[in-house]
């Protein structure tokens, strides 16, 4: 694949680029103060209903008509539904009340609305009590983070501050398991599946394998066939392009359409969203992956040994000490908090050897990894590092990213952990060939450095520090975090 440089003026356009973003990152702050003050606003009218209903005999249906009194006020006059306007007042009273803190940091434009909603779904779950400690720091823990990874941060610290532990909270969870179906327009229906995490991740990723395989088979075969039909004077479209048909290969639930009896079926031009659709559909009414373009008469073809993936984090005194488990929870990267029966089952269960990540002790740090296996020791390493893609603010995980060498291989750069990172593949070909320019510093930390000559600066995930500093005023035999000398999490 090759592609051609933008022809650029002298200053490679960095002068007017950086004024565009200036203007845009100001209208942002204009913007966020604006629908700040909103919220304050809406909030105030809520209050003013609340109020107005103190008087009345004390009963939610007063509270409710008081409600609804002010929001088809502000609907009329805003040309708006007095349905959403009043859900707009209970999140706007939520917010304000809630997390104030997390208000005057959007209307400071110090947050987007993004982060805001992230933040305020994330900190729900929290007792009332301690609302005020996470919406403090869920501030802090904002600044320079993308709302992806925002939102992973905050699962650990919502842990933090639950009276219960995960586990608890998952067995009641898994009560709520369910399969429905809701109805939608044009003969459509969501059919939604509510299950553990851990599950659904790995249904959804081994969806995301099949239909990439099938996709790409089936531009293979479309090229193998254009070029046959060149070779051999095939017909051609009326605009003299060669026409090129996928493998004869459709699902049960969408077949293929055909313009008549002697007629190949039309190419497969399906989206990956309708191609995992159609995969789903078959493993659920057939129990295999009907839409295997290399399946045979013998069985499913390649597509059927594809199992899914998850990347998961188990910090080893997770499993030996169960009842501490929020203080440093198993998590799901990309996804949040697992608890520790499930990841203890996974660990049981995995015929994979696991990697034990060696840590410092304060700053968390990945120091070493090792395992008993022959395995590849620098992606070992590099899967504990980095967790994710190291593109800015991205979160995909580093099992579906790929190792790019931070300094060419070409131009000498060495094949050690000191000069590779995951990427995943939409940033990796940024990188490669657009005009941001990355350097990585000792400890994995990438410095990113745009076109306009601004620098950005992402730093691994550091696992959670073995040393815990007690305030003035706790005792010293309270339950102790973690051992205070080392910790290998698995």
């Amino acid at each position: 694949m090759s592609f051609t440089p933008l022809s650029l003026p002298p200053d490679d356009g960095a002068s007017a680029l950086s004024s565009v973003l200036a203007e845009v990152r100001g209208v942002d702050a204009e913007v966020a103060s604006a629908e700040a003050r909103r919220v304050r606003a809406l909030a105030r009218a809520g209050h003013l209903a609340l109020d107005a209903s103190a008087g009345w005999r004390a009963s939610a249906k007063a509270a409710e008509m008081a409600l609804r009194e002010v929001a088809s006020e502000i609907a009329a006059a805003s040309s708006l539904s007095d349905r959403s306007v009043q859900a707009e007042i209970g999140r706007a009273m939520t917010l304000a009340d809630d997390f104030p803190v997390t208000l005057d940091a959007w209307e400071a434009g110090a947050l987007t609305r993004a982060h805001v909603r992230v933040i305020v779904d994330a900190g729900t779950p929290v007792p009332l009590e301690r609302r005020g400690e996470f919406d403090l720091l869920a501030v802090a823990t904002a600044d320079g983070l993308s709302p992806g990874r925002l939102q992973a941060r905050l699962a650990a610290l919502v842990e933090s501050l639950q009276p219960t532990t995960l586990t608890e909270r998952h067995r009641r969870g898994r009560e709520t398991r369910c399969v429905r179906v809701v109805p939608a327009e044009d003969g459509m229906s969501d059919l939604i599946a509510t299950l553990p995490t851990v599950l659904a991740v790995g249904i959804y990723d081994r969806l995301v394998q099949q239909s990439a395989a099938i996709i790409d088979a089936r531009g293979d075969a479309a090229q193998i066939q254009a070029s046959s039909g060149q070779d051999a004077g095939g017909s051609d479209d009326p605009d003299g392009r060669a026409r090129a048909t996928a493998p004869d290969r459709t699902t049960a639930a969408t077949p293929a359409p055909t313009t008549g009896a002697d007629t190949q079926p039309a190419p497969d031009t399906r989206s990956a969203d309708q191609v995992r659709a159609d995969i789903l559909a078959d493993l659920l009414l057939t129990a295999a992956p009907g839409a295997d373009p290399t399946r045979g008469d013998d069985g499913p073809g390649a597509l059927g040994a594809i199992r899914a993936r998850v990347q998961v984090i188990v910090p080893a005194l997770t499993m030996l000490r169960p009842g501490e488990e929020n203080l440093d929870p198993a998590h799901l990267v990309g996804h949040g908090p697992v608890d520790a029966a499930t990841a203890r089952a996974l660990a049981e269960a995995t015929p994979l050897p696991w990697d034990r990540v060696l840590t410092h002790p304060v700053s968390g740090e990945v120091l070493r990894t090792d395992t008993y296996h022959r395995t590849a020791a620098i992606d070992r390493h590099l899967r504990a590092r980095d967790r994710h893609c190291r593109w800015p603010g991205c979160t995909t995980p580093a099992i579906r990213c790929e190792v790019d060498h931070t300094r060419d291989h070409a131009l000498g750069g060495p094949t050690d952990t000191t000069n590779l990172a995951h990427l995943c593949q939409r940033h990796h070909t940024q990188k490669q060939f657009t005009r941001w320019k990355v350097r990585q510093h000792p400890g994995g930390i990438l410095e990113w450095t745009s076109p306009t000559g601004r620098v950005y600066v992402d730093e691994p995930l550091p696992y959670s520090p073995a040393v815990r500093f007690l305030r003035h005023d706790e005792p010293p035999d309270a339950p102790s975090r973690q051992p205070e000398c080392e910790r290998a999490p698995f």
